[in-house]
């Protein structure tokens, strides 16, 4: 609808142009927005105030003069000037009423559209480091990248789901240095361990695991494995210590061997990730290995490409890139003279593959925390000669869990942390998925878990589920009192008090707040929407009877309460939350 009004304005403005009432060529974005007021029509602009001073015309006379042009449409019932300008629509009924037939016709499609036909996108989310299981921190991240995923996929994109599992950094270097030493305890040696080491129980499980599966193989006196190392904090520098310990690990056990003990805990954890998100309701169709890339000479391939297009220059034994040339603060080290590559050159690396995989483009989330990152990225994608615009950044907040209003305090290294699974276990799925979503992913967040466990009104998922189950009780109401429940026998006109417009236009408007939701990659408009309609189902529900003595009447509300079943579910099935029949 707000296509075709915009049609509608647009043609009235050129010809106002034509006959010289307006200058040419203004240029202004048409806007049109559903009214808040049913009084004030179904949808309102303000272009007579936008464009007012351009056209040299006071707004409400501009607004008058686009309505004596605007051409009859069957769409609109009537146009009013209100306000200082504003141009206020009323849909006809018929076409509003019209609405309930498309939904149930299209079912679970409804909401959709093919506006991103032939248009590959990439999501890359989550990206943890599997250095441990995934905390509640990381469930806001995968909430908002599924659901994301799912809205592109819905208005028509390909859209490639990817987990890229960073297995080659100094973080995994630190966790399997972290599950040796615990083994060293598991086989009797006494070991002091790093401050700095990872210390939560799950390094015990695979400490535990390593012995069981290979006995004393890997066991070294802890002298040896303590030789030569730095102090560790608070006499010295617990960084150098926890780096000595990781070169004697290396040393002492030999590049193989040492890799039995890294692999162990770093397939271990990736497959605990694996199933927690899964049971998250969140799959990948990629996983991407980080060490992939220096196995299969990507990183040399991009700092080459670099080099040939003259952004790399040498200093200090380092190679560095160029990027203040496209506006970073500071160039970047991609080679180290030590030769060592950084972990910048890996994700220049990463991206130059995932557009050579032929996205046309490429969504990243990350934490807010990367927000200085984003920049020497472009750059990257600039100098080899990419669309750096194609590579879209969304960054999201951290969640901070709340009990009994209290924060609750988490510290990852220590292994002290809420996991995302002990989160899906307290509240249930459905009330973490939709928690995460429910605010714009840039803003801070406080998840508050007594509400989540809540089982009112007063929780937003539950009065959304709600609303669903009430409808499926009606009907479960007809069949036992043998009512036929039958579309070709309701009389949609009959729905003509105040609940059901306000019902049917909040229909209507659900394919144009899907695809707004997923061009401004913002799920939360979804959610803003389904609770808009749940409250007028619930108004409508409490003030109204649906299984009436008039048939027609019946049939009509009935068949609208299947279409607010319907666009709840598809709605809800956004965020992969489940719509029950019953509760």
């Amino acid at each position: 609808m707000k296509q075709i009004i915009n049609g509608l304005i647009a043609q009235a403005l050129r010809e106002l142009e034509q006959s010289s009432q307006i200058p040419p060529g203004l240029g202004i974005d048409i806007q049109v927005t559903p009214s808040k007021d049913p009084g004030q029509g179904d949808f309102a602009s303000n272009i007579a105030l936008v464009l007012a001073k351009a056209a040299g015309m006071p707004p409400r006379e501009l607004a008058v003069a686009i309505c004596d042009r605007l051409a009859a449409s069957e769409s609109i019932d009537r146009v009013e000037v209100a306000g200082p300008g504003f141009i206020n629509f009323f849909v006809a009924s018929a076409l509003s009423q019209s609405v309930i037939n498309r939904v149930l016709q299209q079912g679970d499609r409804f909401g959709g559209s093919a506006q991103g036909a032939g248009v590959k996108v990439q999501v890359e989310f989550v990206s943890a480091n599997p250095t441990g299981p995934l905390h509640v921190g990381h469930g806001r991240g995968a909430a908002y990248g599924a659901t994301l995923a799912n809205l592109l996929a819905f208005v028509g994109y390909e859209v490639q789901k990817e987990y890229y599992v960073n297995d080659a950094g100094r973080q995994m270097h630190i966790l399997g240095t972290s599950t040796w030493l615990r083994y060293l305890e598991l086989c009797g040696e006494t070991i002091d361990f790093p401050s700095n080491g990872y210390q939560g129980d799950y390094v015990w499980d695979l400490a535990a695991t390593l012995h069981r599966e290979h006995g004393e193989r890997f066991r070294m006196p802890a002298a040896r494995a303590y030789a030569d190392v730095c102090a560790d904090f608070p006499q010295g520098d617990k960084e150098r210590h926890i780096d000595d310990l990781i070169a004697n690990a290396h040393g002492l056990l030999g590049e193989d061997e040492y890799r039995v003990v890294f692999d162990l805990a770093l397939h271990t954890l990736v497959d605990v990730i694996r199933k927690d998100l899964h049971a998250f309701g969140v799959d990948f169709d990629c996983w991407f290995s980080e060490r992939s890339l220096n196995d299969e000479g990507l990183i040399e391939e991009a700092i080459t490409r670099l080099q040939d297009n003259g952004y790399v220059y040498e200093e200090g034994g380092a190679l560095w890139f160029r990027s203040t040339d496209f506006g970073d603060e500071k160039d970047r080290v991609v080679r180290r003279d030590n030769g060592q590559t950084t972990y910048f050159a890996s994700d220049i690396a990463y991206h130059m593959n995932k557009f050579d995989r032929g996205f046309d483009k490429v969504i990243n989330i990350w934490g807010a925390d990367h927000h200085g990152y984003v920049p020497r990225v472009k750059a990257s994608l600039s100098a080899m000669g990419y669309v750096a615009d194609n590579l879209e950044v969304q960054l999201v907040q951290f969640a901070n869990l709340f009990e009994k209003g209290e924060k609750i305090a988490m510290s990852t290294r220590s292994g002290e942390f809420v996991t995302l699974r002990q989160l899906r276990e307290d509240v249930g799925l459905d009330a973490a998925r939709f928690f995460y979503v429910m605010r714009k992913a840039e803003q801070h967040m406080d998840f508050d878990l007594d509400l989540a466990r809540e089982q009112s009104s007063d929780n937003p998922v539950y009065y959304l589920q709600y609303a669903h189950a009430r409808i499926c009780s009606v009907m479960r109401q007809c069949a036992e009192k043998g009512i036929e429940v039958s579309t070709q026998a309701a009389n949609l006109l009959r729905l003509d008090n105040e609940h059901e417009q306000a019902l049917i236009k909040q229909l209507s408007l659900f394919p144009e707040r899907v695809e707004s939701a997923a061009n401004r990659r913002e799920p939360h408009l979804v959610v803003n929407y389904l609770r808009e309609l749940a409250n007028h189902f619930h108004s409508w529900y409490n003030a109204h009877q649906f299984i009436v003595d008039d048939t027609e009447l019946r049939a009509a509300r009935i068949v609208l309460a299947l279409a607010v079943a319907q666009v709840l579910r598809n709605g809800l099935n956004l965020m992969g939350v489940s719509a029950p029949e019953k509760m």
